[in-house]
């Protein structure tokens, strides 16, 4: 097998730079497209409970999801990111998701409704 196909192994990390990334549990409350956005999205608005509020977000989902499936729905994501201007909106989170065969967004998500605020361990 060649070098090309040999997937590169990540660096490993420790406890303390995986604590440092703060992913929280939330619920879209919100989702309208995004047409400013250089690439199909939506902008979410994602209420992560008491402590983090109400966070902004551009999301690439438009393969998978419709806007109004995603109102309600509870999502990961970083909340500790510096903000990132994207076309005319600021978005406050990078919401999760890995990719399918074809490289489109597919969220993750917990598998049982849980409080949003909730931090990933």
């Amino acid at each position: 097998m060649s070098d090309a196909a040999t997937p590169a192994k990540p660096d490993q990390i420790t406890y303390e730079d995986f604590a440092r990334v703060d992913v929280r549990v939330g619920t879209i409350v919100a989702a309208e497209p995004f047409p400013q956005a250089r690439r199909p999205a939506y902008r979410l608005q994602v209420d992560f409970g008491p402590e983090i509020g109400v966070r902004k977000s551009s999301a690439q989902l438009t393969v998978h999801y419709r806007p109004e499936e995603l109102v309600g729905r509870q999502v990961a994501g970083v909340v500790n990111f510096p903000p990132r201007q994207i076309g005319p909106m600021r978005s406050e989170v990078l919401v999760l998701g890995f990719p399918d065969a074809d490289g489109a967004v597919v969220l993750i998500a917990p598998d049982k409704p849980v409080p949003n605020g909730g931090r990933l361990f």
